[in-house]
């Protein structure tokens, strides 16, 4: 008994470890039961024939997919298992398959154009006899989304100054929107002092927002300083040339309220591609994290010796750092800790080398798995592929999500030092900065030329301390000192 609504949900997989729907786990035989004929004969009438093809989560922050392209076109007959669509997330682009046979009968969100996770992108049908049945659902659907889309923001509140009354009567209208009125921390401060109910102040500030000057007109309160030619607090939002005398008396409340700067003559707006949001929606949420830094200088002649006699076998500065950042946190099991609740913390059993790399249009981090378990040969190897799939945006969501400590080498490029900044969900990162001759003094007090690198480590202050990030860049620096053990 499989038997499903007209609406039944669409079921797509992908290599991308996606995992089907309950309700395809369901589509089991039940239980033996009696069943009567006619009971029996009203099934097929409620067997669904159409579904819909929905937008697939292809990793944990994907909040919305882009259609590159579709590898399939209306009115082609699919088979279980056929890739379908190739779908954009935020790190990569991965082929969808299809859980069941049927047709292709309508494409609702065409090449180049975004979803959100979770919205139809096409529609299924199991014959041919459903095909013009499913392109009307798909018109009447994309009909449905033009009749209740959002309506458009409301326009800039008017240039001209209005009395202290005006604002308080329009609040009225503004509260009886949903919309929760957006302050500043000083005009919140301000509405405190004096009484006024901050929710019912019309904000003349860019996007509506709500400045101490609107505060002070609700509240009756006059400008301080009235000065001929700004008698309200409008004209500072408009593009005329400010006389020196009102921008060396600008006060707070003034400055809150300017508009955002114009564009710049000749400029071009780029939108974010979907792996530049997901950056920077992480780089933003990063802000939250109490970090810390400390640098450590590392002597690296037997490391650039070791790399002169391996590198032919495929074997990478960067895998050699790698490894030798995985031993050290063998050692120094705090440092590949995980804090993400603010709470609690815990102790991640793998250690997960992520290693951000430079790509077209991004940046994305690589993870060797198990990085202090295999050795420097086999390392390689599969850090080649990595390489190779992330160029390709072919990462499958573990392969660039399952990182517990992340390593940045920027000392290929000649960098010297660099801070990096934490990504959400770990304890700690490291900077790399390239190896030059330095002049250094040994215990004896003679001086000699060695390669010295700098390397930095940003960590999440919550779980890791600086006693703890100390120890771990000595045993760091001891590892790369001695690299012997990298080959073992």
């Amino acid at each position: 008994m499989a038997a499903t609504s007209s609406s039944a949900a669409p079921f797509l997989s992908s290599s991308s470890s996606l995992s089907s729907p309950s309700s395809a786990r369901r589509l089991l035989p039940l239980p033996v039961r009696r069943v009567s004929p006619s009971l029996r004969r009203r099934i097929p009438a409620v067997r669904a024939k159409i579904r819909e093809i929905f937008m697939p989560a292809l990793s944990s922050t994907m909040t919305e997919g882009k259609i590159v392209s579709w590898v399939k076109a209306e009115g082609d007959r699919l088979s279980k298992g056929e890739s379908v669509v190739v779908v954009e997330s935020d790190k990569a682009d991965m082929d969808v398959e299809t859980f069941y046979d049927g047709i292709l009968a309508a494409i609702v969100v065409p090449e180049g154009e975004t979803a959100p996770v979770g919205a139809p992108i096409g529609l299924l049908a199991e014959s041919e006899d459903e095909v013009p049945l499913a392109k009307a659902q798909a018109q009447s659907q994309s009909q449905a989304q033009s009749h209740f889309s959002p309506p458009s923001p409301p326009p800039p509140p008017p240039s001209d100054p209005a009395p202290s009354p005006a604002p308080m009567a329009g609040a009225k209208a503004e509260a009886e929107s949903p919309r929760k009125a957006v302050s500043t921390p000083y005009a919140k401060k301000l509405a405190k002092q004096h009484k006024v109910d901050i929710e019912k102040v019309v904000g003349t500030g860019p996007y509506g927002r709500i400045t101490p000057a609107d505060v002070e007109a609700a509240a009756g309160i006059q400008p301080k300083k009235p000065i001929a030619p700004a008698p309200t607090s409008a004209p500072a939002a408009t593009p005329v040339t400010p006389s020196p005398a009102p921008s060396a008396a600008t006060s707070p409340a003034t400055k809150a309220s300017a508009a955002p700067l114009p564009p710049i003559p000749g400029s071009t707006v780029v939108p974010f591609t979907a792996m530049q949001a997901a950056v920077s929606r992480n780089m933003v949420e990063s802000l939250s994290v109490p970090t810390f830094r400390v640098g450590y200088p590392v002597m690296t002649d037997a490391l650039d010796a070791l790399y002169e006699k391996i590198k032919s076998k495929g074997v990478t500065m960067t895998v050699l750092l790698a490894k030798a950042a995985a031993m050290a946190l063998a050692q120094h099991p705090v440092v590949n800790a995980t804090c993400k609740d603010g709470k609690s913390f815990s102790y991640n059993s793998s250690i997960n080398i992520a290693v951000a790399v430079a790509i077209d249009g991004g940046l994305i981090t690589p993870v060797l798995q198990d990085a202090d378990k295999l050795d420097i040969y086999l390392l390689s190897q599969r850090w080649k592929e990595l390489v190779s799939k992330a160029r390709s945006k072919q990462l499958s969501p573990k392969e660039y999500n399952s990182g517990t400590f992340t390593l940045s080498n920027l000392g290929m490029f000649g960098v010297d030092r660099f801070d990096a900044i934490l990504p959400p969900g770990q304890g700690a990162i490291m900077a790399v900065g390239a190896s030059k001759p330095s002049v250094v003094a040994d215990r004896d007090g003679f001086f000699a030329v060695k390669n010295k690198m700098l390397v930095n480590v940003t960590a999440d202050h919550q779980i890791i301390y600086g006693a703890d990030l100390a120890a771990f860049l000595q045993t760091f620096s001891k590892i790369v000192e001695n690299p012997e053990c990298l080959t073992v």
